[in-house]
């Protein structure tokens, strides 16, 4: 997986550190979490690490594949047409950010992408409604420096 870009953004204390990775063909959930363990590792201080993603499955664009989505504790998000696979999870966060980073990847077309975000407590409680915005703000502004 090759990283395009990073960024951080403050949102009241609250530190957002985002990074955006293109994926190769054939690339799919063991990369994922490889980079979600090297986030862990990163960011030791964040207590949550959301992310989105899209990409075509593994039997490709005929549609055998397509629409599979993983259970448990990842939010399955949706469908995805022609075999392309989206996910995302918001590991434990409120506000739903895997939902709303998967929003950012759909409104910029991007497949084969994943989209990371490791958010660092600031101290002050941004209420569900303030930590959505504030993850599709960084995941936006961090995006568009790289596009």
């Amino acid at each position: 997986m090759k990283e395009m870009g990073s960024g951080r953004s403050t949102v009241q204390r609250s530190k957002f550190y985002v990074h955006i990775y293109e994926m190769a063909a054939g690339e799919g959930e063991e990369e994922i979490k490889q980079v979600l363990k090297e986030h862990r590792r990163m960011y030791k201080k964040a207590n949550h690490h959301c992310w989105a993603c899209r990409y075509v499955g593994q039997e490709g664009r005929d549609g055998k594949n397509g629409g599979e989505v993983e259970k448990g504790k990842d939010r399955p998000m949706g469908k995805g047409n022609n075999g392309l696979v989206e996910k995302g999870k918001d590991d434990g966060e409120v506000g739903h950010p895997g939902k709303v980073l998967l929003e950012v990847l759909r409104k910029n077309d991007m497949e084969q992408h994943l989209i990371v975000v490791s958010r660092i407590f600031g101290g002050v409680k941004l209420g569900v409604g303030g930590v959505s915005r504030a993850f599709k703000a960084a995941a936006e502004e961090t995006l568009h420096t790289i596009l």
